[in-house]
């Protein structure tokens, strides 16, 4: 691994450059401009889809900070300003500030690494400059199929650039298990309080996924659990008979991207299906539709369900794709070494290969910009610098590596 020398790059609109032709916009186009997949469905209010671009875009600097890494899955910044990665295989390491990868960390339970599957995402305590504990997902065989767990240990490294978990407990499963290797989600993030949100996926295939509808299933949800896996006691569904009670909100498809906002409210960002991947702000006990309400196609091209787009009893997104950009990895950004991005969301695009910048407007999407970084973008994090952090992977399973992005 090494350090790259910066190369200039122009977000979307300075860009307008052969090599990305659906990203060539002027400021007053959308951010995207492919036809649609399901071009008669219309957004049910002003701004839904397709935001035009913010007159100000910003030159982006990009330099590589780490290369040659296995099939990175997710990143966090201890406190002492290192990476902690998860390895979709089932590996953890410590990426040291010159950008060297130390050795794999002991003690990490084995995962079902296969499809989708693998180790997931990882996140700090809250008290973790005390405890040293973290929390990470990973798909994790069981008796009748394999389903998303969450674990927490005690991260103890050493002075050779890597360490060992000590104290490692499953402490939350989703349920029921499924004997099929897509659609795990999944995203951990702390609220301010100390609430632990849980996002995961409904399992793709269709006679499982329309158990998101269904409050005794833990299929396409998001869960709000302490950090025993219990759930908290001013859940929406604590004491509804035959319900979940760790469920905070249901009739999500595949959740890979969340994060808090400015006042400490959950954002998360859904893959939808040929079109149709969804923002949301989940609140308790609403429903978000899927499989009964979406946008976009079934990628057989017929209809999802009765292929509606609203119902008087679900939530509608706050903002839609189609086509998708298939979004894994989101951070809020509140620092200062990109003013032009203060206060928006950034979210990692797989198929849309860059970073997608929400501009917000209170809770709707003013404007949306693309950075191409013609890598897949599984992970997004804002470091202690200021600096947008990405973590890129190869179709296939093939090593990733880590950009760091700043004001050109």
């Amino acid at each position: 691994m090494k350090r790259l020398g910066i190369l200039l790059i122009a977000s979307a609109l300075s860009a307008g450059v052969a090599s990305a032709p659906a990203l060539a916009q002027t400021a007053s186009q959308p951010a995207e401009t492919k036809k649609p997949n399901a071009p008669k469905q219309k957004p049910a209010f002003s701004g839904q889809t397709r935001a035009p671009q913010p007159t100000q875009i910003p030159k982006i600097a990009q330099e590589v900070v780490a290369e040659d890494l296995p099939h990175l899955w997710a990143m966090e910044f201890l406190p002492d300003g290192r990476m902690l990665v998860t390895a979709k295989a089932g590996a953890m390491h410590i990426i040291s500030e010159e950008g060297q990868a130390g050795p794999k960390i002991g003690g990490v339970p084995k995962v079902l690494s296969g499809g989708q599957g693998g180790l997931l995402d990882v996140t700090l305590a809250p008290d973790f400059a005390s405890s040293n504990m973290i929390f990470f997902s990973f798909s994790e065989a069981r008796e009748g199929g394999n389903g998303t767990s969450v674990a927490s240990a005690k991260l103890v490294t050493d002075d050779r650039g890597g360490g060992k978990l000590e104290n490692v407990k499953v402490v939350f499963r989703q349920m029921p298990s499924y004997d099929g290797n897509k659609h795990f989600g999944s995203r951990l993030v702390f609220g301010p309080n100390g609430e632990l949100y849980v996002t995961v996926g409904e399992r793709s295939d269709p006679k499982p996924r329309v158990q998101a509808q269904d409050l005794k299933s833990g299929l396409g949800k998001v869960f709000r659990i302490d950090t025993n896996g219990k759930a908290l006691p001013d859940n929406p569904f604590v004491g509804r008979e035959g319900a979940q009670p760790e469920i905070w909100s249901l009739g999500h498809r595949n959740l890979q991207s969340a994060t808090l906002d400015g006042q400490g409210r959950l954002w998360t960002v859904e893959h939808g299906p040929r079109g149709g991947d969804e923002l949301n702000r989940p609140e308790p006990g609403k429903n978000y539709g899927w499989p009964e309400v979406t946008y976009g196609i079934d990628y057989s091209g017929k209809p999802i369900g009765k292929g509606i787009t609203a119902m008087k009893e679900t939530e509608q997104p706050v903002y839609y794709w189609d086509p998708v950009i298939a979004p894994s990895g989101m951070a809020y950004y509140n620092a200062d070494a990109i003013p032009e991005w203060k206060g928006s969301f950034l979210v990692g695009g797989l198929v849309s290969q860059g970073i997608v910048v929400l501009h917000m407007d209170g809770d709707k999407v003013a404007y949306e910009e693309r950075v191409p970084l013609k890598a897949r973008i599984r992970d997004v994090k804002v470091g202690p610098d200021g600096a947008v952090y990405a973590v890129t992977e190869q179709r296939g399973g093939g090593g990733s590596t880590i950009l760091r992005l700043t004001k050109g």
